[in-house]
């Protein structure tokens, strides 16, 4: 619950950092991009960290490394500071999230594991609908430093409950070799590709882009080689259900998550309204996944993930659909229920989708399917990001988001919304093309 707090307390509270530290467009949406980027090199090198050295200790260890980067993030006195410590929280926050449903799917048989896991992502929601709400709230009366202040003693409150109650570790891996290499490869190839996007349309992109394919070809070559490789790519290439099930998972959050972003800054920018209100607008959209999370589980143990998730991707895009008819007079009501659909849909996806990559691997692999899942998530949430970066710096430039650039951030948002709708509305085939992932 603490991640997800701190990712939709901060896109709350980015109007008020790029005005203290005069960041621009492109400049600002790098506090948030950081923070994924990093969550994206690590996730599958820790994941697989995990499953040879033990699940309990590397998360354990990204509680630590969260909760100290937090408390130098409230301290930054630079943009350039706070991008630096975002992105070490990115690894502290690979770590968890690496390793968090991995130790789950270890301890639940496979006919109870949608509801544990439908359990787990209600707790991401809670957290994501308690952001908006006291992020908002936080950054207007005690400043936005207080939300990284606010994730110390939860970290120290945590580590506590894992000492005092987690006695078992799991390690289904023990023995075998860390891939180093492959890491490198893997991580060099993450990194390029996704600094390529973002400095899109620029020639330095085009290459970082170039840079990362080749290396994509080092990489496969290696780990097709290596006894003991971080990602064992013959055989889950062979694997439809996993390899769809992650492709769904890529489209949907890249479709998804820049719309907490876009939206706050439409809500207090274009209409004006205070960081506090606007965070109960978006509450919205996590506190409809909260309530529908669990049931959209529990119903993907019983009917097979590939249709429940598929729906839910559906109504996503109808709620995106819905969004690309923003104005700056819009009714609120409309914004609100725009989101109800989206939160609806996004319940329906997030927990089948899990339940279908966990189930459809060995529990050898489970470290390595949580920390594939979890890149999914979040290459698909930087390159959300990275989209809109790439709008703001062809319609908008260096200049930063107020009310005399109102006509080229709404010429962004439609453009924004209608790409995601379009994306998503693919997405729904990649999630039906998974097949069933029960004997």
């Amino acid at each position: 619950m603490v991640t997800p707090f701190m990712g939709s307390a901060v896109n709350i509270a980015l109007p008020t950092i790029a005005a203290e530290f005069a960041l621009d467009a492109v400049s600002l949406s790098l506090v948030a991009s950081s923070y994924l980027l990093a969550t994206a090199i690590f996730l599958v090198p820790l994941g697989r960290c995990a499953d040879i050295y033990g699940r309990k200790l590397v998360f354990t260890l990204g509680v630590v490394v969260f909760t100290a980067s937090a408390l130098l993030s409230a301290l930054a006195t630079s943009g350039l500071e706070l991008i630096l410590f975002r992105f070490l929280e990115g690894v502290g926050n690979a770590m968890i999230y690496g390793t968090g449903i991995a130790m789950i799917t270890s301890v639940f048989p496979p006919e109870e594991r949608g509801r544990a896991l439908g359990i787990n992502v209600t707790a991401v929601y809670v957290g994501l609908s308690i952001g908006p709400f006291l992020g908002g709230y936080l950054t207007g009366f005690l400043t936005w430093r207080s939300i990284f202040l606010t994730n110390i003693p939860l970290g120290i409150y945590i580590v506590y409950q894992i000492r005092r109650h987690l006695t078992k570790e799991w390690a289904d891996a023990r023995g075998e070799r860390f891939d180093i290499v492959g890491s490198v490869f893997y991580s060099a190839m993450l990194l390029s590709v996704m600094y390529g996007f973002s400095h899109l349309p620029g020639i330095g992109g085009v290459a970082a882009i170039v840079a990362g394919v080749l290396l994509s070809v080092v990489f496969y070559a290696w780990e097709t080689r290596t006894p003991d490789p971080i990602l064992d790519i013959p055989l889950l290439a062979s694997n439809r259900a996993f390899a769809f099930s992650n492709l769904a998972a890529l489209i949907n959050y890249g479709a998804t998550f820049a719309v907490g972003f876009l939206l706050s800054l439409y809500l207090q920018v274009v209409r004006g309204l205070d960081p506090g209100t606007a965070g109960l607008v978006l509450i919205t959209q996590p506190v409809i996944q909260a309530l529908f999370a669990a049931p959209a589980g529990r119903l993907s143990d019983r009917v097979e993930p590939q249709y429940v998730a598929s729906a839910g991707m559906a109504l996503t895009a109808v709620g995106l659909a819905l969004l690309t008819f923003l104005t700056p007079v819009t009714p609120i009501g409309y914004i609100v229920a725009s989101l109800v659909l989206l939160g609806f849909g996004f319940a329906l996806f997030s927990s089948p989708n899990t339940n279908a990559v966990m189930t459809s691997v060995d529990r050898s692999l489970y470290g390595v399917a949580s920390g594939m899942l979890a890149t999914m998530r979040t290459t698909g949430m930087m390159f959300s990001l990275g989209f809109v970066t790439v709008i703001f710096a062809v319609l908008i430039g260096t200049t930063q988001i107020r009310a005399e650039a109102l006509a080229p951030f709404m010429m962004s948002l439609h453009v924004a919304f209608t790409v995601f709708t379009i994306f998503c509305t693919l997405g729904i085939f990649a999630s039906l093309a998974r097949g069933r992932v029960r004997g």
